[in-house]
């Protein structure tokens, strides 16, 4: 297995839940130092490469290295644990899902999210999961049992399935949004390195934390790199399978290409500079729009310090939030590909402002 494929499998099977983003963080500058020449790490675990410090033009390059989980919230007497979401965490696909439960002392306990079998439940009034009924069970009968295990309240909790492929085109798994985006933003540092690129600008390579509740690890390092240009990858939902409505979701497959979204945070200059590198290089594209935000940490850099021109290159995801998020090689392989020429054609000074 090539090394990039194998950091791929090591770092997208590594948890790194919300608020606890440090041992994939560790993994990602791991495998980027050599591509790099200096770091970056903030209060909070947001990691920066750096490629020609010190230039008086700057460009970032983002992604998000947080994955939604859980937070034990409530022990019962008999050792069962209710949880409430750190982040956007679906509590209908919870049931018989296996979980991991990390301990400060004792490393990772096994649990499971246990579910009445069918025979037994109320059929005159169908029961749902949610958080008042979903419980996990580490094999304990009482609750000094659970703290003996080194679980307490506030014991971060992740699903415990892996990355895996389909069909040889497709890669599944939990936590492509947005470890995805880390791993093309450190491709791209890769190929810079390899095809020895100089760069006429200071070019940061931001894997920022806690996205998943509200955008805070790049609201944080914004302020602190003050960039010129940043340019932000995340994912976005494909469309095409079942139960999605085309007209308010937008058409977006997996397979066709990187999405570039408009919207208000998103600088139409920089964005249609985007877009002709894409048709020259003959890089297939799709289009979204958003009414408000974009919900990704375009909205955090563009709207931090005075403002800064930003952009957004989303990739196509099926079943977010889930444990068998899916994307296609092809379109992996297509924003990095897109990120690469569109750093080649940045001028420093670049100035993107419509007024001039």
């Amino acid at each position: 297995m090539e090394k990039n494929i194998e950091f791929l499998y090591q770092y997208l099977n590594n948890a790194a839940p919300t608020g606890f983003e440090y041992p994939g963080q560790q993994i990602w500058l791991d495998y980027i130092r050599p591509f790099i020449d200096e770091t970056i790490i903030d209060n909070y675990g947001t990691a920066v490469g750096v490629i020609n410090p010190g230039k008086e033009y700057s460009v970032a390059i983002e992604a998000h290295a947080d994955e939604i989980s859980w937070f034990v919230n409530y022990i019962t007497a008999e050792g069962y644990i209710y949880v409430i979401r750190n982040g956007g965490s679906d509590h209908q696909i919870a049931p018989s899902m296996r979980v991991n439960l990390h301990t400060r002392k004792n490393g990772v306990v096994k649990g499971v999210f246990g579910w009445p079998a069918i025979h037994v439940r109320d059929r005159t009034k169908e029961e749902t999961p949610s958080l008042k009924n979903l419980t996990i069970d580490v094999g304990a009968s009482s609750k000094d049992e659970v703290l003996e295990m080194g679980i307490d309240v506030g014991t971060v909790i992740t699903f415990e399935d892996g990355l895996t492929e389909l069909n040889g085109k497709f890669y599944t798994g939990r936590a492509l949004d947005n470890r995805m985006g880390g791993y093309i933003i450190a491709e791209v540092a890769r190929k810079l390195k390899e095809n020895k690129k100089e760069l006429p600008f200071t070019l940061y390579i931001v894997n920022a934390v806690q996205e998943e509740i509200g955008l805070r690890g790049a609201e944080m390092i914004s302020r602190k790199l003050k960039p010129d240009v940043a340019i932000i990858t995340d994912v976005t939902h494909d469309t095409q399978s079942p139960m999605y409505n085309k007209i308010t979701s937008g058409d977006i497959a997996c397979g066709k290409g990187p999405t570039l979204s408009y919207g208000p945070a998103v600088q139409n200059n920089l964005l249609n500079f985007i877009i002709d590198i894409a048709e020259e290089k003959k890089i297939s594209i799709q289009r979204s729009a958003a009414s408000r935000s974009t919900g990704t940490d375009t909205d955090a850099f563009a709207y931090s310090a005075e403002g800064v021109p930003s952009a957004l290159i989303s990739l196509p995801l099926k079943y977010m939030h889930t444990t068998v998020e899916t994307c296609h090689k092809d379109d992996v392989q297509a924003c990095i590909d897109l990120y690469y020429e569109v750093l080649l054609k940045l001028e420093a000074g670049q100035d993107f402002r419509y007024l001039k």
